[in-house]
């Protein structure tokens, strides 16, 4: 069963893993919305909210819920796709066909073909 301490550290260990679960959940949660604004190129609320999760980020590594040099990639990559964001000018989607138009001379053609037969 172990020791004391090592009971007593077990159960430190579980208080820690949940109290740390919700933090760097809520980590991951803002860095997505981040980069959900910047995807859309909504860049004023993005650079809210990529504030928000470096914010985020520093105190998750302040209390070593993430290592350092993970916080700081993360906001690297981060802050990289934000620069990069307003560089590339939003591609619009061309009209597609309508599919209509087929379907409308197929239903011609048939409605002609029964009146050949």
């Amino acid at each position: 069963m172990g020791s004391k301490s090592a009971q007593k550290a077990a159960r430190a260990s579980g208080r820690r893993q949940e109290r740390n679960k919700s933090l760097r959940s809520q980590v991951k949660t803002d860095i997505a919305k981040a980069e959900k604004l910047i995807s859309e190129g909504d860049l004023k609320a993005a650079q809210v909210a990529v504030a928000t999760a470096v914010s985020a980020l520093d105190k998750a590594a302040e209390k070593k819920i993430f290592h350092g040099n993970n916080a700081a990639r993360r906001k690297s990559r981060l802050l990289k796709k934000l620069n990069m964001a307003p560089a590339k000018p939003k591609a619009e989607s061309k009209p597609k066909a309508e599919p209509k138009a087929k379907a409308e001379s197929k239903t011609k053609a048939a409605s002609e073909a029964k009146k050949a037969a």
